[in-house]
């Protein structure tokens, strides 16, 4: 493969990047922001009172610290923010309070991770049970107390599953399920693997010798049973809270480059996938204790209106708003609105360029890979700027946000803006 196209499948891959479930031992508040995708996984806060104008010179800096390399996003939650980055060779989870930008500890997990397609670790901390969950580029799945630092255990999974790195590195973000956490490992007869929250043992492990993609899974209820949705390099998948497989649909794309997280939009799973492949609404009909899948609607190929490549889309109000990459990895990305009943675009902006969002008071906020952050209206009527201020270098990581504040991060700084009204 030649250099170029290796460097565009890494511009494509690695920030698939995050998790809670609201099963979750510890409550968290609607202004936290505890996982990879916030608090319902979906991109979307509760918080409302944010800016509806553009300030002079942009959104007001409260904070701005030296972070380290990586592509993992920030968790917030009870006052604290959490990130893994790597400097000095090893992979730390960085912990500051989320008001000052202090640093509170910093606790090493396991030495440098390197690849050619980018270095250091991907995924995003979920916080629940006291804890912070994390997953490294190599693929150590660990527990860190949150008071405290403290490493409570680590577990190696391709020490444990024999198997092996996923070829751009591990870029799944732990989800947290009632006493497991969950990942994708891609190892044989471990696609997917739950640990005991409290011991890091082995609670169930499903799939057989699929490769794990680059997707974060989430937890939804359909058809009145909560169940984990896995997105893997080949398939996607319904799977119980004891690991038994309740439906699954088979995608396959082009590296194993699926990596948005699946959405629920009105009991039915939405998915899409870049290097040309596209989007699909699956209905999910309830046939004794499983589940049977069939297409509602699916737009695929060169011409489907919306090709997540590695941002997950935001479903608000009855639309979709999402990132549509033309091409193999290539530059040009459209900023889409798309009704998801039928599958059709309601506004583009063009070429807007690849980017993440997040949304909350009915807005979208946005971050460039050029690291700039944009505020736009979420409205199925036309693409409505407020704003854009350059805020970092250049980034794949969406925004979280918590209390009326935005984080984000490159591969130096971690910053912090007020965006309320």
């Amino acid at each position: 493969m030649k250099s170029s196209f290796r460097y565009a499948l890494w511009m494509v891959v690695l920030s698939g990047l995050g998790v809670l479930s609201a099963t979750s031992r510890r409550q968290v508040t609607a202004a936290d922001w505890p996982q990879f995708l916030g608090p319902n996984r979906n991109g979307i806060s509760d918080e409302t009172a944010l800016l509806d104008s553009w300030p002079a010179g942009g959104p007001k800096e409260v904070w701005r610290v030296p972070g380290g390399v990586g592509m993992s996003a920030v968790a917030v939650s009870d006052g604290t923010a959490c990130t893994l980055v790597q400097s000095g060779g090893q992979q730390f989870l960085l912990a500051l309070d989320a008001k000052t930008g202090k640093q509170k500890w910093r606790t090493a997990i396991v030495p440098e991770f390197s690849n050619q397609m980018g270095n250091g670790p991907r995924a995003t901390p979920a916080i629940a049970d006291g804890a912070a969950f994390v997953f490294t580029g190599d693929g150590t799945l660990a527990r860190v107390e949150l008071d405290s630092g403290d490493l409570t255990w680590k577990v190696p999974t391709f020490g444990r599953f024999p198997g092996k790195v996923a070829d751009y590195g591990m870029a799944c973000s732990p989800i947290v399920w009632g006493d497991n956490v969950i990942v994708t490992i891609g190892a044989p007869k471990a696609t997917v693997a739950a640990f005991d929250l409290k011991t890091g043992e082995t609670r169930w492990t499903f799939g057989e010798r699929e490769a794990a993609g680059y997707s974060s899974p989430t937890v939804l209820t359909i058809e009145g049973k909560e169940q984990l949705v896995a997105f893997t390099g080949a398939s996607v998948y319904g799977v119980s809270n004891t690991g038994q497989r309740l439906w699954f649909y088979p995608y396959k794309t082009d590296y194993d480059c699926n990596i948005a997280t699946p959405l629920l939009i009105d009991g039915k799973v939405f998915v899409s996938a870049g290097e040309n492949h596209g989007s699909t609404l699956l209905s999910l009909i309830s046939v004794a204790d499983r589940f049977r899948p069939s297409v509602a609607w699916e737009s695929v190929g060169t011409g489907s209106i919306l090709r997540n490549e590695w941002q997950t889309s935001i479903y608000l109000d009855g639309h979709l708003y999402g990132f549509d990459n033309v091409g193999s990895a290539g530059p040009v990305t459209h900023l889409t609105c798309v009704n998801p009943k039928t599958g059709k675009v309601a506004w583009q902006e063009a070429r807007f360029g690849k980017g993440n969002l997040i949304s909350a008071d009915g807005k979208l906020f946005m971050s460039t890979m050029k690291g700039e952050l944009v505020v736009a209206k979420a409205s199925p009527d036309g693409y409505q700027e407020i704003g854009r201020r350059q805020v970092i270098e250049t980034t794949r990581q969406a925004p979280s946000l918590s209390n009326g504040l935005l984080y984000l991060r490159d591969d130096a700084e971690i910053v912090c803006l007020n965006v309320k009204r």
